[in-house]
């Protein structure tokens, strides 16, 4: 591993912590339940493997640092919750944003992975090849599940339009 000036690091690291807004709102979206301070903890993660950190582009390294994290917070309070014998699921995103209920309900009935692709790309504005590295599969493979997320999609609201002229569109990538 070669060795980085103080300064060279410092300058590095400036550039990925300017996404630190954008990792505070995936945060956010994906239902955190302390946003400000996942982002925190993914920005002293990168600063701490900043060699590791893509320079090209590391929001899909950001990303995928967030997702696991969230990931634990999950399992974290699923742990509490069945300790505590609770049974209330936290918020999902539909619910923090308020979104269209029938756009919510399309959401919902995807299984999570397929609701990430969808997020990841819609949302987070990544491409598919930056959304298949913050998910750590092949591009191929997140096109497959990105195609399925969005058909699902698609006929949940087909189905539940009211108004004829009601029609999601969906940009293609």
């Amino acid at each position: 591993m070669a060795v980085q000036s103080t300064g060279t690091h410092e300058a590095r690291f400036r550039l990925v912590f300017a996404h630190l807004g954008a990792v505070t709102a995936y945060a956010r979206r994906r239902g955190s339940l302390d946003a400000d301070a996942l982002a925190a903890e993914v920005m002293m993660i990168a600063w701490r493997r900043l060699a590791d950190v893509p320079e090209d582009d590391p929001r899909p390294w950001l990303y995928a640092t967030a997702r696991n994290l969230l990931l634990a917070e999950s399992r974290k309070a699923a742990t509490e919750r069945r300790h505590r014998h609770e049974l209330v699921a936290p918020e999902t995103a539909a619910e923090v944003f308020e979104l269209d209920p029938q756009l919510a309900t399309a959401l919902n009935e995807l299984s999570p992975l397929e609701r990430e692709a969808l997020l990841l790309t819609a949302w987070e504005e990544l491409t598919p090849t930056e959304a298949a590295r913050a998910l750590g599969i092949k591009p191929t493979a997140f096109r497959v599940r990105l195609l399925r997320a969005r058909r699902r999609v698609e006929a949940k609201l087909a189905g539940l339009a009211t108004a004829p002229d009601t029609k999601l569109t969906m940009e293609r990538t």
